[in-house]
């Protein structure tokens, strides 16, 4: 069956057409004439999946399983993993970009049922298993997540009972570390109970997972409503959701809040998905989610109080996307901090406009709103590139600690787990 399948396929290849009418009854558009090149087809044994290759001008067409993979020449030989192009005790490249032929070609190429034979001019060979191939061509990432989520409103988030990880499995094991992280990638916030309530003992349970990002806040925040510095946040107003530095190139990644006394009412901290509302701006309205993604915008922050002089601004869009896959990984949102629209086109203005109201509609929803009451011992972890704060009005006295750490080492540390990050 395998043989009689792989000469159907070369007849096709050969220019016949099938009854879509089409050279490649798999895709969905015409390729055009195809070259003269020979044509191998490769049958594989019976439980793996099937195999075809083309050698195009300067590139390789190679289909694995359901996967249709357009594999540029000087790509391949780049990415080469012999011995004398790539260092496996360092993870690192030898070979020179540079030197590598722009119109090189293969002189032979070879496929088996695991692995992808490529021979070039210097008599180089260079081997892939057809399943690296997958996971690592363009085709094959399009169709992967970089980062697994659970997207939520606040019933998802109650339905779900995630459980807060107690502060000594937290900083004595991994498994505890684990069970954190691995929250905390999903939701995007996570929980750690029976901290003791101190500013010292709050940047140690920090310290577990990342380095902590010191800005022009400092290392560690210890505030209360002094309005210490030229922020809303050091008041006992309401706070709408939002997220943080935004007035930053690249925001902080994480923030950590405990508060660690509070006599009076009020304060409860409001948490919202902003990737699902930006998911529900794609379904109803994807032109709104396109803009959003595509407009820049400065955030500012500009301060000059007691002895703090500042003033930074951060550019981008309100949503950040991985282009290869429209998977949404940032969301920049702070009413509060966002400056003069003046990289706008005023053709596009009105239109932005529409579609942050849509987003703005979609964050204000109550259905949408996690209201949490933060209490003495226990820490929240909150994801400010994904998870919008904010924190409605309080008496008396209150007082919170907490920081920013670095994204970079929070994912390291999740990964060295074994977890996808």
């Amino acid at each position: 069956m395998a043989m009689m399948w792989c000469q159907r396929l070369a007849w096709l290849l050969r220019g016949q057409r099938g009854s879509t009418g089409r050279r490649w009854p798999w895709l969905s558009q015409d390729l055009g004439p195809v070259p003269a090149a020979p044509v191998r087809c490769c049958p594989t044994a019976p439980a793996a999946p099937r195999c075809a290759w083309q050698l195009h001008q300067d590139h390789l067409e190679l289909r694995y399983g359901s996967t249709l993979m357009r594999l540029d020449f000087v790509w391949l030989r780049d990415h080469c993993r012999s011995a004398s192009c790539y260092n496996a005790k360092t993870n690192q490249r030898s070979l020179d970009t540079a030197s590598v032929d722009l119109a090189i070609r293969p002189q032979a190429v070879r496929v088996d049922e695991t692995t992808l034979f490529l021979t070039w001019p210097d008599g180089h060979v260079t081997r892939y298993g057809l399943e690296w191939l997958v996971r690592n061509s363009y085709e094959g990432q399009k169709q992967q997540v970089m980062h697994p989520r659970i997207l939520w409103n606040a019933e998802i988030y109650r339905q779900a009972q995630v459980p807060s990880v107690d502060c000594r499995s937290f900083l004595e094991t991994d498994e505890g570390l684990k069970e954190f992280l691995q929250n905390f990638l999903l939701y995007g916030i996570a929980f750690v109970e029976n901290v003791t309530p101190t500013k010292e003992d709050t940047e140690i349970l920090a310290e577990r997972i990342s380095i902590i990002r010191e800005t022009i806040y400092g290392r560690m925040w210890y505030f209360t409503s002094d309005f210490s510095r030229g922020d809303t946040a050091y008041t006992k107003l309401a706070l709408d959701r939002h997220t943080d530095t935004t007035y930053f190139q690249e925001p902080c990644g994480i923030q950590v809040f405990h508060c660690l006394k509070h006599e009076g009412t009020g304060g409860r901290t409001l948490l919202v998905d902003g990737f699902h509302a930006a998911e529900q701006v794609l379904r109803r309205a994807p032109e709104h989610f396109e803009l959003l993604a595509k407009v820049p915008l400065k955030h500012e922050y500009v301060e000059s109080v007691g002895g703090c002089h500042n003033h930074m601004i951060g550019v981008g869009p309100v949503l950040n996307v991985y282009p290869w896959n429209n998977e949404l990984y940032l969301i920049r949102y702070n009413n509060y901090d966002r400056a003069v629209i003046n990289t706008v086109p005023h053709d596009v203005v009105r239109r932005w406009y529409h579609a942050h109201r849509a987003l703005t509609a979609e964050l204000r929803r109550p259905d949408n709103e996690l209201w949490v009451k933060l209490k003495p011992g226990k820490a929240l972890f909150v994801d400010n590139w994904r998870v919008l704060h904010g924190r409605e009005a309080f008496t008396g006295y209150r007082q919170l600690c907490g920081c920013y750490l670095t994204r970079d080492d929070v994912l390291n540390t999740a990964r060295l787990l074994g977890l996808q990050a």
